[in-house]
């Protein structure tokens, strides 16, 4: 398996998805009842390459992640050859952007000496889902990159 098996939930959310998979396979209602009780490692395997698929198309679309943490925000662009990074650093340890309060005083002192900005730009490795994935894993998501638009025009 090349990412996670999808979660209970998110089985349930693209149940039909899944039906559309084992059609594919030929494998109909009552065969996958019968490789579910009979052949449980088959139907582990039917299972984990469903979920890599899924993943390979929602990371294949893929344009922004961002990753905050009490300090830290870390916005990605996800382009064709590399992604962009731009990072916010609060330097006051007593401020937490994950808050609202937090996120307010960000806000307010966005040019203060408190905030640091970096940027940098990184190739991606032979696998750019993967590298996507581990973003994913680490605790970023996928968003629209309002964030990260609009702190590209206040460091460009």
């Amino acid at each position: 398996m090349k990412y996670s098996r999808l979660t209970k939930e998110q089985f349930e959310e693209l149940h039909q998805e899944f039906i559309n998979f084992l059609a594919t396979q030929s494998i109909t209602a009552d065969e996958w009842s019968n490789i579910k009780t009979n052949k449980p490692e088959v139907a582990e395997q039917e299972l984990d390459v469903f979920s890599d698929l899924i993943w390979e198309g929602v990371l294949s679309n893929v344009e922004y992640l961002e990753h905050l943490s009490p300090q830290q925000m870390h916005l990605f662009q996800c382009t064709d050859k590399h992604m962009r990074l731009i990072a916010l650093k609060i330097k006051n340890s007593d401020i937490d952007i994950t808050t609202k309060e937090g996120f307010e005083w960000f806000r307010k002192n966005l040019m203060s000496d408190d905030v640091e900005f970096f940027t940098a730009i990184k190739d991606y490795t032979e696998d750019k889902g993967q590298d996507k994935f581990k973003l994913i894993l680490e605790g970023a998501n996928i968003t629209k990159g309002k964030l990260y638009q609009y702190f590209e025009s206040l460091v460009s």
